[in-house]
């Protein structure tokens, strides 16, 4: 009855609700298993979280902090720039909502497109807007995390003289907010990453399947088999680097 009401209100095919469902799964199920998996072998967040600590322990035995406080200026200055990418974008899709009919008409034209109808295509553009909205919010909150990392090593204490130890919460609290600020960032990203998928939309449902796919394994790769990885784990440093 459902599938049948869609068909005929929306166009909304089989294949559509299987490839829009494949997509969802997909996600949801990549960052539980990605979240999983990163406690039983090393990630690229995980292995990043050891040199946050690192960092604030270099921090304390530091007078001045300036250096510090760059690097945290940097780190915003990324989520800052893609939290103003997401807003424009989202501003150009809400202005394509105008233009379905355009849309449409351009559309026809390519090869290999599933026609669709109009409120099908508003549901396409929908789609990537709440995978963008969702982004936003992820690099928004990354910014104010790291705003407060800001405060807090401008509340550290001096320079460790008897008992370094003593600071050891201080240095976990912030590491700790830094992480947290990596995990947004890195969810934000991923969100990109799924809306390029959601754009093949757009052209067939089959071929959106097929990118949210490609997706995973690129994800896959970069967090648990990137060079990147293998380097921050090796022990011993090749004297021989490869770009």
């Amino acid at each position: 009855m459902l599938s049948n009401w869609l068909s005929i209100n929306l166009s909304i095919t089989v294949l559509d609700l299987f490839a829009l469902a494949f997509l969802v799964l997909a996600w949801v199920g990549y960052v539980a298993f990605a979240a999983w998996r990163a406690k039983h072998v090393p990630s690229l967040h995980s292995k990043m979280d050891g040199f946050r600590r690192d960092w604030m322990v270099r921090m304390i035995e530091r007078d001045n902090r300036m250096l510090d406080v760059n690097i945290i200026r940097n780190l915003a200055r990324s989520s800052q720039f893609f939290a103003s990418t997401t807003m424009l974008i989202l501003g150009a899709l809400i202005a394509l909502m105008g233009y379905v009919q355009r849309a449409l008409d351009v559309m026809s034209d390519l090869p290999f497109t599933v026609q669709g109808s109009q409120a099908l295509l508003e549901i396409k553009i929908l789609l990537l807007v709440i995978i963008f909205v969702y982004a936003f919010f992820k690099f928004s909150w990354a910014i104010r995390q790291l705003g407060s990392c800001s405060v807090l090593v401008g509340a550290a204490p001096k320079q460790p003289k008897d008992n370094p130890e003593q600071y050891a919460p201080h240095i976990n609290r912030v590491a700790r907010i830094t992480s947290y600020a990596g995990v947004n960032f890195n969810n934000g990203l991923r969100a990109y990453y799924f809306a390029l998928a959601a754009m093949a939309w757009f052209l067939h449902p089959w071929l959106m399947m097929a990118a949210t796919g490609w997706v995973v394994l690129i994800l896959y790769h970069r967090e648990f088999a990137s060079r990147t990885l293998k380097a921050l784990v090796e022990e011993d440093a090749s004297p021989t680097l490869k770009a």
